[in-house]
């Protein structure tokens, strides 16, 4: 039975961050991981397997993908994700974290780092802390006569005191230091509650609470802690409506769903989520009993949130507000989910309507019944646009099949445009022998124009800390960044999102430093030039340009080895001794690729 004893952070001091190890551990699907490996099929709320680490004919090995571990029934072998690689590729612990931190493009922190870490961590935890104590303070706010017109609103908006212990909610009093003066007495530093968001500090130095008559919502970490709160404004006219916790060592807006710590495990079992826009839109849900539901509280969907979203459903059903902006958020948020790999359905509420005020006015089994009759969001975005143009007038027509054909040249899928084009047609009154020439030639011309003239930029969001590293120093490091990326081979490019821009830089060797960033410039096309601007005017280096060549090889091999594995794993299952040369081949070859790894 393999070793399974030994504690990464328990022995001396820790080799990584314990804040990037959980960090990693949230941005890899463990079950993806596995499956790669091992053969999976699912099995109510895991996946099951035979077991890697001992013979069996009867599967006994499970994964569970929603908490991030592995365990086998058989020989009692488990652990995280980390583990798991360990275990499987024969690898130490610090090799697993830097395999999975390559394939997720995320940079290592090393052991000088790790020492810096600890007091970081200590005050990770007392912020955790600070906000457990805060979240008290409002709750016993709340209960208190200063909160009876918090109570009055919860009740208005049709809370019930289950729903009210359950998501922990509070009160803000009008004080100005109320929450400081009780956090400063439980022995937190005034230094941490400035850090931790909580209180405020003004020009000539004096402290005050962030958060002053307003109804208060723990936000939680997928895990469970608090990490922040939303405040609702009490008084009309009292601005902004909501006041969010800013950004923090334990809480980035982008990397968090609201209700999700909730409403996981549901999401799992029922294979698909429901994302909302506002915290009363979650409670009202789930409160209703749709317990698969998650809120973006009224921001932007970034794709760390789609992908912490892909660990539990590919499919997501999204009930945003029906006015303008909310159905813009709808569109906007459709493209990124499609481009994350999702599928994605629209419900459309009647006008003035939101999730909540809909519950509220007719019942969660209408809105089940609203969700179970949302449209895929290619059907929705035909009736939207359809709807702002005359289409019984010619003029209304070509202006709605020019606005479509974008849409249509975007689809990668041959036979999914032509699905669109027959749809597109009925609604324009345009044959279809028409409108799919028109298509055909949209997408010709786009692929020209991506390949000639504009490529389709990826978001800030979705570029690897790696790729933002090496532009910003090609804008202010440029002589050594040249050299720095001519220690990458084209291959290690490819399929990242930067890969243009910085093979047009590996092209520029022998070009001054001085005048290497403006060459590249105009090299680019008008959407890279202002994307490399964009990182280059970021204050500090996202990264070394040297950890970050060594991050994308690491990327690169990795992918390599995953694909030799799945070949090696075809090969197995066929169950016949002629593919042993092969496999032994195919072996020795993932052992090479793994020396490499252990090389950087």
């Amino acid at each position: 039975m393999p070793d399974i004893g030994h504690l990464p952070f328990a022995i001396d001091m820790p080799l990584f961050p314990a804040s990037f190890v959980e960090d990693l551990k949230s941005h890899v699907d463990i079950v993806q991981i596995v499956q790669e490996r091992v053969p999976l099929k699912k099995a109510g709320v895991t996946w099951k397997g035979l077991c890697p680490f001992h013979g069996e004919k009867t599967p006994s090995f499970h994964v569970n993908g929603d908490k991030g571990f592995f365990h086998c029934f058989g020989c009692s072998v488990g652990g995280d994700v980390i583990k798991f690689v360990e275990l499987y590729d024969k690898v130490s612990f610090p090799d697993a974290v830097r395999q999975l931190a390559a394939r997720a493009g995320m940079l290592v922190p090393e052991a000088e780092d790790a020492k810096h870490d600890v007091e970081s961590q200590r005050e990770r935890e007392a912020i955790l802390k600070a906000h457990e104590v805060a979240a008290g303070w409002f709750r016993e706010q709340l209960a208190a006569p200063a909160g009876a017109a918090a109570r009055r609103l919860l009740r208005d908006r049709g809370m019930s005191p289950e729903t009210i212990e359950m998501l922990g909610m509070g009160y803000a009093p009008s004080g100005r230091d109320g929450l400081r003066t009780r956090l400063i007495k439980d022995g937190f530093t005034e230094g941490l509650l400035g850090r931790s968001g909580l209180v405020l500090q003004r020009d000539d130095g004096q402290t005050r609470d962030r958060f002053r008559n307003r109804l208060m919502i723990p936000i939680c970490r997928d895990s469970g802690p608090i990490i922040a709160f939303g405040g609702r404004a009490m008084e009309t006219g009292q601005q902004p409506k909501y006041l969010n916790s800013p950004e923090t060592a334990v809480y980035v807006k982008g990397r968090t769903l609201y209700g999700l710590n909730w409403s996981k495990s549901s999401i799992s079992r029922m294979k698909y989520g429901v994302l909302v826009e506002g915290y009363f839109d979650w409670a009202q849900a789930f409160q209703a009993g749709i317990t698969n539901v998650v809120a973006s509280s009224g921001t932007a969907l970034t794709p760390v949130q789609a992908r912490l979203l892909r660990r539990f459903a590919g499919k997501i059903v999204l009930s945003f507000d029906p006015d303008a902006a909310g159905q813009g958020a709808a569109a906007r948020s459709s493209e990124l989910l499609v481009a994350e790999g999702f599928q994605v359905n629209v419900a459309m509420l009647p006008a003035g309507d939101d999730p909540d005020t809909y519950i509220r006015r007719l019942g969660a089994a209408s809105y089940q019944e609203m969700l179970r009759g949302s449209k895929p969001y290619l059907e929705y975005l035909l009736e939207r646009s359809a709807s702002e143009d005359d289409l019984t007038r010619d003029e209304g027509r070509r202006a709605f099949l020019n606005r479509m054909l974008a849409v249509a040249a975007r689809i990668p899928d041959a036979a999914l445009r032509d699905q669109f084009a027959d749809r597109l047609s009925h609604k324009a009154r345009i044959t279809e022998e028409v409108v799919r020439a028109e298509i055909r030639k949209a997408a010709v011309q786009k692929q020209t124009a991506l390949d000639k003239v504009e490529r389709r930029l990826p978001a800030l969001g979705q570029i690897k800390v790696a790729e933002k590293g090496l532009i910003w120093a090609l804008v202010h490091e440029p002589d050594a960044t040249v050299a720095a990326l001519s220690e990458l081979e084209a291959i290690d490019l490819d399929g990242l999102a930067t890969q243009d821009i910085l093979r047009q830089a590996q092209s520029l060797q022998g070009w001054a430093g001085a005048s290497l960033p403006k060459v590249l410039i105009e090299r680019l096309s008008k959407g890279e030039a202002e994307l490399v601007e964009d990182i280059g005017r970021q204050t500090g280096a996202p990264a070394h340009a040297a950890d970050c060549v060594r991050t994308l090889k690491r990327l690169r091999y990795d992918r390599e080895r995953a694909d030799v594995q799945r070949q090696i794993d075809r090969l197995q299952e066929s169950g016949t001794a002629q593919h042993n040369q092969e496999i032994n081949k195919l072996l020795e070859r993932q052992q090479g690729l793994l020396h490499r790894l252990q090389e950087l």
